[in-house]
């Protein structure tokens, strides 16, 4: 008889007992034996290869009641569905081995894993904590300004970054302000922020991936948030259809989020000293049902839309929508030690800038009329398909990919407002890709992947090999190594030297892009492409605290850009660029009961060469620390007080070298005596100065009331930009003003959990 043979295996799901939530990352094991592993973002485990006999599976996640339970393993294949029950004291050893157990089975290189929890660990700029002030402060991530910044990481620009959720392409996940996203924290399970290096399930962007995965609604009772504050307001209510009980095979769930702001007509009740106020609006609406069975197999069905308003007056109104629909599944085989997950969705985004004050701007480096983009859209389908084999404690994940889109961009041809072009571009995009994860004795961890992406429109194909891996010298000392090659045809038709840029176009693979390369070597694809390599390490050698270390590298061998220097009509529309990022970053978590400090120091460089200049791009900030403390206390820690300091050195700008006047003599009807000359700008050199470096202090409290077991009453107060620093955001030319950041602003909000 094989050795196979006297073996079985045991899998299932883990799911909060309160709500029938499954529960990410709680520890599975067998107690006095190797076989353990820790649960998906799914709430399933699967142990393999477990020889018969008797045994007792051990189950703890923070914030649970651990769970023992006899087994017996008898050449099959075993499936517990285990129920947690909330805790009503959280165990600090509970909490250090499951954070144990994960950093040694995962090598989790370049990559921060934020769940609903640490995201309400930041101050609550307008009442709410958000997802996109919590990715400010994390490692290699800067962010250009609290109106209309966008979000850098690591060296990339916004469009090198996948925004996915629930497995479904998102095109603009933040809103104008820059201090909100679209999505509803409270909704969120968990969400992956790959920073480089990231595997081959992830292609079609060079730099960055956000992995966004929704909670399933609550499948025992019908329950909800209210949320009211200077800001805006939400409504978040969720319950079964079919209710979870242990002898019913499924259960039918609902989650449903609406959330959007006022704060256009609240400024000028709170916040008239703001000049110019503060003119945005938005409105997020996201809906899910789960279908789950009594083997854990599920079916997602969800819907989104996203609106977001600026309107500057006298200036320009822009606005942006986005609107989807998909459903995920995951299926569990009988007695196979497999899982299969997929994602079918459709998404359509449309961005229009309606500037009412249209003046084509002269640039004195290249005495050419810049383009103004009007509108830009972009529409089409993702669907993916993976398959997983546990073996052991290895894995390997077999998938493949498909991308349908179509963009649309319409822009001004010249000066003139009533010559519109318009450009459309068609493409599919196809991966297949295969990743081995290979757990030698939770000593050393190997994951190589590789990924084979065809890009129709251009009909190239791109073999892009990767690798992570994590040494475990100890159980506290850990070091790990990411890196591969990446490749992307997506392209922004908007220049990304500009500070200030709301409006993004999107095209793929556009036309008129020159022979050469910026070395002046043939063209052979236009096909975007870069290489990455991070090494960091990892210490728990100091109690209740971790340190991480990462050191980073990312070559852009081949980008996209804009023509800068375009004069004539023949010249080309976008040239070739390269560059390169590189840097390191240290982070430093204390967590000990209800307090928490962290600190995160990035050191960065970011250049770019375009054939004729080397130069760094305006997001290049070599130094960026950001200081988070929280700390909750009181009966069940009904107090809590949150604080975050961010200091960031200057980014680059082109100072102007002076001021002249400027006749237009192109008409044969200009009156030379009588006529008014322009005030014409001459500029230094690109980027060559740097402005004054950024600061800020944002704090909030906030008080829980719990009524009962059920209702809970939550009132906060919050600050931002405490001693109201006045941090540059860019200068206006003609004027000569200096415009800035947002001033200190206050909110207030009141909760009601239910």
């Amino acid at each position: 008889m094989s050795a196979n043979a006297q073996n079985g295996s045991i899998k299932g799901f883990v799911y909060d007992k309160s709500n029938g939530e499954p529960i990410s990352y709680a520890v599975v094991q067998l107690a006095g034996t190797s076989h353990g592993c820790m649960t998906e973002k799914s709430g399933n485990y699967m142990l393999t290869k477990i020889p018969n006999g008797e045994y007792t599976l051990q189950v703890s996640f923070i914030g649970y009641d651990s769970l023992t339970e006899k087994v017996t393993i008898n050449n099959d294949a075993i499936t517990k569905l285990i129920y947690l029950e909330p805790s009503k004291t959280t165990l600090e050893s509970v909490s250090v081995s499951a954070e144990k157990q994960r950093v040694v089975t995962e090598t989790r290189t370049s990559v921060i894993s934020v769940t609903a929890k640490d995201i309400k660990q930041m101050p609550s700029i307008g009442g709410t904590a958000d997802f996109a002030q919590y990715l400010q402060i994390l490692p290699g991530i800067v962010s250009t300004g609290d109106q209309g910044g966008q979000l850098y990481v690591r060296g990339g620009t916004p469009i090198q970054n996948m925004l996915l959720l629930d497995g479904m392409m998102i095109y603009n996940p933040f809103h104008s302000i820059g201090l909100f996203s679209v999505f509803d924290s409270d909704i969120i399970s968990s969400a992956d922020v790959y920073t480089g290096g990231f595997g081959a399930e992830f292609g079609g962007r060079l730099s960055s991936v956000m992995d966004i995965r929704t909670r399933d609604g609550n499948k025992k009772r019908i329950s909800g948030k209210i949320d009211v504050n200077t800001f805006g307001a939400k409504l978040l209510l969720e319950g079964p259809f079919i209710k979870l009980k242990e002898d019913r095979a499924t259960t039918l769930s609902y989650i449903l989020s609406v959330k959007g702001s006022y704060l256009e007509q609240s400024a000028k009740v709170f916040y008239p000293y703001v000049e110019n106020g503060l003119p945005y609006n938005y409105l997020d609406l996201y809906g899910k049902i789960s279908l789950s069975g009594k083997t854990g197999s599920k079916l997602n069905l969800f819907g989104f839309r996203f609106d977001d308003k600026v309107n500057y007056s006298d200036v320009a109104t822009y606005h942006w929508n986005n609107w989807g629909a998909g459903a995920n599944f995951i299926i569990i085989p009988g007695k196979s030690p497999m899982m299969i997950e997929g994602t079918v969705g459709y998404t359509n985004y449309y961005t229009s800038l309606d500037d009412r004050a249209y003046k084509p701007i002269i640039s004195q480096e290249t005495e050419s009329k810049d383009t103004n983009a009007r509108q830009s859209g972009i529409s089409g389908f993702n669907v993916n398909l993976k398959f997983s084999y546990y073996i052991g404690k290895s894995l390997l994940s077999l998938g493949v990919e498909a991308v349908g889109y179509t963009a649309k961009y319409v822009f001004y041809g010249n000066t003139s407002a009533s010559s519109i072009k318009s450009t459309v571009d068609h493409t599919t995009d196809i991966g297949l890709f295969a990743k081995y994860k290979y757990n030698w004795r939770d000593k050393i961890l190997i994951e190589p992947s590789f990924r084979l992406q065809y890009y129709a429109s251009m009909s190239v194909a791109s073999p892009e090999p990767r690798l992570s891996f994590k040494w475990n010298i100890t159980r506290n000392i850990r070091l790990k190594l990411a890196g591969g090659l990446y490749s992307q045809n997506f392209v922004a038709a908007t220049s990304d030297r500009d500070v200030v840029n709301l409006f993004y176009g999107f095209l793929s693979s556009p036309s008129g892009l020159p022979n050469t390369d910026v070395n002046g070597k043939e063209v052979r694809s236009s096909l975007q492409k870069a290489q990455h390599v991070i090494l960091g390490l990892e210490l728990d050698v100091i109690p209740y605290t971790t340190i991480n270390l990462e050191g980073y590298f990312k070559n852009f061998s081949v980008l996209t850009s804009l023509n800068r220097y375009k004069m004539f009509s023949e010249d080309p529309d976008y040239i070739f660029e390269a560059g390169m990022a590189y840097g390191g970053d240290i982070s430093i978590d204390f967590k000990y009961k209800g307090l928490l400090i962290k600190g995160v120091y990035s050191l960065g460089w970011v250049k770019r060469k375009d054939g004729t200049i080397t130069y760094n791009p305006h997001y290049d900030r070599r130094h960026n620390i950001n200081l988070l403390a929280s700390y909750g206390f009181g009966k069940r820690r009904s107090w809590q007080i949150d604080v975050r300091w961010n200091f960031g050195s200057g980014f680059p700008y082109t100072q102007t070298q002076s001021y002249y006047g400027n006749l237009d003599a192109s008409s044969f009807n200009v009156d030379y005596v009588s006529a008014n000359e322009s005030l014409t700008f001459m500029l230094g050199e690109y980027n060559g100065a740097r402005l004054p470096s950024y600061h800020r202090l944002d704090i909030s409290g906030k008080k829980a009331f719990h009524i009962g077991e059920r209702h809970t009453i939550e009132v906060s107060l919050g600050i931002t930009n405490v001693y109201n620093y006045k941090n540059v955001f860019y200068q206006d030319r003609i004027t000569n003003k200096t415009i800035y950041q947002l001033p200190i602003l206050y909110s207030v909000g009141l909760s009601w959990h239910f």
